[in-house]
């Protein structure tokens, strides 16, 4: 269901604590593979991406950056895979928005407000400080000094929470994942297509990796 600007505005201030109990949802035990071409097709927002397009390994994160597990990904996980495969050209990594609450809708959208070279550092930033503004008695208070920490005061602030095509571009990447990919949980990863959900460790995606090259 698409969310509108309203319904948007009206439910991000009481939000938080909801992320703790939606990525944890129940993850089917066998894994699924699904077209890479279906996968890529590109969605009402550019993909956020690193590395190379023809690199021969393609992974893609549905993530939220409200999820814990998502952050524990990016912490212990994410630094190996850009050192040992997409630096190195053997995997091509796609970021896509899976906002499990309004207020990670929030931060998507003020991730997708900011310059795009900045993309993946606000997420990485957003991630490493989650306790301190998506846990606590004040989420959207706490995410607006956030994001004055970025670049943004309050008009573009709330510019950017009232951009209703951004809204409408992060609402499609969830909808889309969930009703055609199975998305129900985050982070989820295809790897050439083939369905993991979880937040994958070291070793994990060596095992998953190291065979397709």
């Amino acid at each position: 269901m698409t969310v509108t600007r309203r319904q948007f505005l009206e439910g991000t201030a009481a939000l938080g604590a909801a992320a703790i109990l939606a990525s944890t949802l129940p993850m089917p035990a066998v894994a699924e593979s699904f077209s890479p071409m279906e996968l890529l097709k590109p969605g009402k927002l550019k993909d956020m991406s690193l590395g190379d397009p023809k690199a021969p390994v393609t992974v893609i994160e549905y993530a939220s950056l409200t999820c814990s597990h998502c952050a524990d990904f990016e912490k212990e996980s994410f630094p190996y895979l850009k050192k040992e495969y997409i630096d190195t050209g053997k995997v091509y990594y796609i970021m896509r928005e899976f906002p499990l609450d309004n207020l990670a809708f929030a931060a998507s959208m003020l991730s997708r407000c900011s310059a795009e070279d900045k993309y993946f550092d606000i997420i990485e930033l957003f991630f490493a400080k989650q306790r301190d503004w998506a846990f606590t008695q004040d989420p959207l208070g706490n995410l607006k000094a956030m994001a004055k920490q970025i670049g943004f005061n309050d008009k573009s602030f709330e510019e950017c929470l009232s951009n209703q095509e951004i809204l409408d571009g992060v609402s499609a990447s969830r909808e889309r994942a969930n009703k055609e990919f199975g998305v129900n949980s985050t982070p989820t990863f295809f790897i050439n297509g083939e369905k993991h959900p979880g937040a994958l460790t070291v070793e994990q995606l060596d095992e998953i990796i190291k065979p397709l090259l």
